[in-house]
């Protein structure tokens, strides 16, 4: 199974896709929080549920960790070369 790297300034991930990999319990793990967007909307101040993520991410991709790859149905987000293998081998 080969590994997918979204190019998400040209094709963002689906809602289907994020409600899949998105964990509400570490959702902070799946935001940029370096991006602009990040920071205007002070989300590092508030307590967002998993659907209020996604809205986010849905509405503003750059607040996406990126890189974000998938395999299986697994993904990672942000730069981790040593979990893209794992995603792959499992």
């Amino acid at each position: 199974m080969e590994l997918i790297k979204h190019d998400l300034g040209k094709e963002p991930p689906s809602r289907e896709l994020l409600e899949q990999l998105v964990d509400e319990s570490h959702l902070e793990d799946f935001l940029n929080t370096r991006s602009p967007a990040y920071k205007e909307r002070n989300l590092g101040l508030r307590k967002l549920t998993k659907k209020q993520g996604i809205d986010l991410m849905m509405e503003e991709p750059n607040l996406i960790r990126r890189p974000l790859a998938v395999s299986k149905g697994r993904g990672v987000f942000g730069y981790k070369p040593e979990q893209y293998q794992a995603i792959v081998s499992k």
